[in-house]
Parts: C-alpha cells; sequence; structure tokens
C-alpha cells in the first residue's frame, strides 16, 4: 500500500484547518485550492500579491507550482486545473494571464481546466486555483 503524503513547500503558511496544501499518493498528486499569498514569512499573516487580478493570478499559480515541485511534479504532469474567480468580468482577464503563463512555461500538451465564478473567498482575493496531477 503506497503512503499518503502531506504537502507544504517552505513558501505556504500553515493551513488555517485540518487539510494540507497538496497530498500525494502514489502517482496521484492533488493540489487544494491556492490562493494569491506572498511567500509565508514567519509570524507575519498572509500577505496578498496585490490587489490586481494579474498580480494574483501569477501568484496563485507559483503557488500551485511549488506544491507540484514539492510532490515532484511538473505542469506537464497536470491533468486538470479548476479556476475560481470572484467576478464574471475577470473571465477574459484571467484566461489572457492564463494563455500567456502557460506559453511561457512550455507546456507540451495543455490540461483539461475548468473556469466556474463564485463570490466567497476572503476579503480582498480575486482567484483561487487547484490542480490534480499524475506523475509518470
Amino acid at each position: 500500500m503506497t503512503d499518503k503524503i502531506a504537502l507544504t513547500p517552505t513558501t505556504h503558511t500553515t493551513p488555517p484547518a485540518k487539510f494540507s496544501h497538496g497530498v500525494k499518493k502514489g502517482n496521484i498528486l492533488q493540489v487544494a485550492g491556492q490562493v494569491g499569498f506572498l511567500p509565508a514569512e514567519e509570524g507575519k499573516p498572509p500577505t496578498p500579491a496585490g490587489p490586481t487580478l494579474r498580480e494574483q493570478t501569477l501568484q496563485t499559480l507559483a503557488n500551485v507550482k511549488a506544491i507540484l515541485e514539492e510532490g515532484g511534479a511538473s505542469w506537464d504532469d497536470a491533468m486538470m486545473i479548476r479556476v475560481y474567480l470572484t467576478d464574471v468580468d475577470h473571465f477574459a482577464e484571467m484566461n489572457s494571464i492564463y494563455n500567456t503563463y502557460f506559453e511561457e512555461q512550455g507546456l507540451t500538451a495543455p490540461p483539461a481546466a475548468r473556469t466556474t465564478v463564485y463570490v466567497g473567498l476572503p476579503a480582498g482575493l480575486l482567484i483561487e486555483i487547484d490542480a490534480l496531477a499524475v506523475l509518470g
């Protein structure tokens, strides 16, 4: 039986509840929903990368990537990426940022993706992203 391994990169804060930023079991890696918080600083509360969708999207993608790498994966291992926005008016801008980011990452085959618009992130946060990866 393969053990389940909790993943929390040093750049991430300890989760506020009983969950992990990522979990790996065998060759499957699930990244929990990430937001655009800057890398953790001991003794300081999480801080958003900035007020704009661009700043938060790029930081959120960096946070997801850090968890993938902590588990030995890369964007090329990602099978599904889910993006959650707080405002439907951000959809086109997010798609543009997302497409440019993955072009720059040299992604060989885009993963399946879904964007859902909803309201419900903590104050000031505009985007959340989770991912599922299969290694090997």
